[in-house]
């Protein structure tokens, strides 16, 4: 029964994708954009460091998706808290709040693109790139997990967060945006903190719904906008760490407990934001899809960050 639940909504992911993909064209066009800017927009999948370490192993490399990308097409880019580009920070959700970990003061991925817009526009050349999704469905599976909310509840506000994220990608199209790269969640149930829930199913099916509303509401948007399939990705990597130079894709590298609400997963879990090459065990972290629960550790990041920038280049 598992395996055909997850067979039809992998395949309903899929139709959407296929929808966006068709309206944006060829995947073989040599590319021809050369970003003035990269503005980032996100949770802690893409921040940079806005209060000083990022959601992976803070070892000072190229541990980012997005400075993966920024690196590959030459261009610099630093967290907005140090005058960079980058505004996504750990925990954000798209319109909701508080965060992930419950704090009211995180900016939304949409009080971001506020502040941007309220002080810039957005270029011809500049690169656009919007995640999100992962702290909007940890939020949903807290309240199924605290018993105020059911599964199918949950599914049914992922959704709307997808929608939502929808909904400023099209702000940001109607702000001037030509080159919008936009990056839902990736299946949460491949994730060792859904093995620990024993809740795999129902998170694939939150992160599987907030796709497919995302991808619907932007379908038409295919001139401007590209999708980035983080799902298939890490499915991918996941599945098969060896043909990625990794070899676990089951345990999270670092031992970074937090005492507080961390990434918020509860209390006691590890964080990796507080994760450096001293608190990874003594492992080759570079072997290692996780850093905490939740949020891969750097080659994780760089290989999707590479796989992006093919999409991008492949596009534009």
């Amino acid at each position: 029964m598992s395996f055909s639940w997850m067979r039809r909504a992998s395949l309903a992911l899929a139709s959407a994708s296929m929808l966006l993909l068709a309206a944006c064209g060829s995947g073989t066009i040599e590319s021809q954009l050369h970003p003035a800017r990269i503005v980032v927009f996100g949770d802690g999948f893409s921040d940079l460091g806005q209060t000083g370490t990022r959601y992976t192993v803070n070892d000072g490399s190229i541990n980012i998706w997005t400075q993966q990308v920024a690196a590959a097409f030459g261009v610099g880019i630093a967290p907005a808290a140090a005058g960079g580009t980058s505004y996504a920070t750990g925990n954000a959700r798209i319109v909701a709040k508080p965060d992930a970990a419950g704090n009211s003061a995180t900016p939304t991925v949409k009080e971001q693109i506020d502040t941007f817009l309220a002080g810039s526009a957005i270029g011809g050349n500049d690169l656009v790139i919007v995640n999100g999704g992962i702290s909007d469905v940890i939020a949903q599976m807290a309240q199924v997990t605290a018993g105020t909310q059911t599964g199918a509840q949950m599914v049914a506000n992922a959704q709307q967060a997808g929608r939502d994220l929808g909904a400023q990608v099209r702000r940001l199209v109607a702000a001037g945006g030509t080159h919008v790269v936009v990056v839902g969640s990736y299946h949460l149930g491949r994730s060792p903190w859904a093995t620990a829930l024993g809740q795999n199913d129902l998170l694939t099916d939150a992160s599987n719904k907030l796709n497919e509303e995302l991808l619907l509401s932007i379908v038409d948007l295919g001139a401007n906008v590209l999708y980035v399939d983080a799902a298939l990705q890490y499915n991918l990597m996941s599945g098969n760490p060896a043909a990625y130079e990794m070899s676990n894709a089951v345990n999270p590298v670092c031992t970074s407990i937090d005492p507080g609400p961390g990434i918020g997963i509860g209390a006691g879990q590890i964080n990796s934001a507080l994760c450096s090459t001293a608190t990874v065990g003594g492992n080759d972290y570079n072997r290692f899809l996780f850093a905490d629960a939740v949020y891969p550790a750097p080659t994780g990041h760089r290989k999707f960050g590479e796989y992006a920038h093919s999409r991008i280049s492949s596009r534009w």
